[in-house]
């Protein structure tokens, strides 16, 4: 148990290290033209480093989970669905068209014939989910039957996906999809989740002060750490409650504005903006008429 909780405390403190050493310094670096850089939704010049970044300090985290506690199975697949979903949300964030949004989007745009970059990040994400829940399946010995584990992976398979679309669906300001990945990886941090806290801890100061931003490469992967660490630790009754509330916020955010939302309830638009720099007051004065 001391190894268990060294180990997970060191993957920790080492992807925050990696990711918020790498982060000061890369920003340092921005060129405002260059194909990482963005515009975020105040007009601020980010760049979508902090992604690549992210993955690799969890990619860090892992290792030193490893290393430390050889007995545990839980890095490897946490480390296989956050590698492949950062892999194609990376492809997204350079290549990807805005032309086609939402599952109903990249739908019809696949009806029609044409494979958005969207669709590919799905496959994807989908398929690093399958790999990681087949590698779970295997350490698992409560269902020896091959319908059981059958059942069992496409659950996993849809937990992990699930959440890593839903994190990088949070994405939309500074700060809060890494939030969200502290708040749910917190309570699976004794199951993988610990270096995917790490980064993101150690993401927060950049993006919070609208420097730099996940994108869909590390708000996928890191979502998928998650995702995967609950597949490893919770019950098949809670990670079916589970599934069904992150498939279901999924579902709601093809209608519903999660920003919106937000701001319209005052204790998560407080916890939305906490740890952001006040707004700088504008200089113009109005004249009285």
């Amino acid at each position: 148990m001391k190894r268990r909780l060294l180990a997970c405390a060191a993957s920790g403190v080492v992807a925050a290290l990696v990711s918020g050493v790498t982060n000061r310094r890369m920003i340092q670096s921005i060129e405002p033209n260059s194909r990482w850089t963005r515009t975020n939704h105040a007009g601020a010049n980010v760049t979508l480093a902090e992604g690549p970044i992210a993955v690799a300090a969890l990619l860090a985290g892992t290792t030193v989970d490893r290393l430390l506690d050889s007995s545990g199975q839980r890095s490897l697949p946490v480390a296989v669905a956050s590698v492949g979903s950062g892999v194609v949300g990376a492809y997204d964030d350079l290549y990807g068209a805005t032309q086609a949004k939402g599952f109903r989007g990249h739908l019809r745009a696949l009806r029609s014939g044409e494979l958005t970059s969207g669709s590919i990040k799905v496959l994807g994400v989908g398929l690093s989910a399958a790999a990681a829940a087949a590698l779970i399946q295997r350490s698992r010995a409560s269902c020896p039957q091959l319908t059981c584990r059958a059942l069992d992976g496409l659950l996993d398979t849809g937990l992990i996906a699930a959440t890593a679309n839903l994190t990088n669906l949070l994405d939309l300001r500074p700060g809060r999809a890494a939030k969200a990945i502290l708040f749910l990886g917190s309570g699976f941090v004794g199951f993988g989740a610990a270096p995917a806290v790490g980064a993101a801890a150690g993401s927060l100061p950049t993006d919070l002060a609208s420097r730099s931003m996940l994108g869909d490469c590390g708000a996928n992967a890191l979502g998928a750490a998650v995702g995967t660490a609950a597949a490893q630790c919770l019950s098949r009754r809670f990670r079916l409650l589970a599934f069904a509330l992150v498939a279901a916020l999924n579902l709601v955010s093809e209608r519903v504005s999660f920003t919106t939302v937000i701001e319209r309830t005052p204790l998560l638009r407080e916890l939305d903006e906490l740890g952001r720099p006040a707004p700088v007051p504008s200089s113009s004065t109005t004249r009285p008429a």
